[in-house]
């Protein structure tokens, strides 16, 4: 098992910026991947971001590439979502997962999930 389990929400003024952390733990040899989503009240959890677990190949939805980047400290088991120019429509739970997949962008294709983290926009 993976236990992943996410820190860094908040509230934050429209253009400011937040820095989400992603602690794994446990069987983390299985992982492949790394991934960031969000969702929103009322919409389907949709994806922002993934990272290969070594740290060295990423990939992003295109509407937030720019606005957000994505990190691995490998020293620690920790990937980040640093997440700039923020606007109130960004304003959701944020997930992290983790997967034996290779950058997947599809939500089915992770396997273990965190809680999530609010993250609150003020216009």
């Amino acid at each position: 098992q993976v236990q992943v389990i996410e820190s860094g929400g908040g509230l934050v003024q429209a253009g400011g910026s937040l820095r989400l952390s992603c602690a794994a733990s446990g069987r983390t040899l299985s992982i492949n991947a790394m991934g960031w989503f969000r969702q929103a009240p009322g919409k389907e959890r949709e994806f922002l971001a993934t990272i290969r677990w070594d740290g060295r190949a990423t990939s992003y939805a295109d509407f937030v590439k720019g606005r957000f980047t994505i990190s691995r400290d490998n020293s620690v088991n920790t990937v980040h979502l640093q997440m700039n120019s923020l606007k109130p429509e960004d304003a959701a739970v944020y997930y992290c997962a983790a997967s034996t997949h290779f950058l997947p962008t599809r939500k089915n294709d992770y396997k273990y999930w965190g809680r999530g983290t609010q993250v609150t926009v003020s216009s």
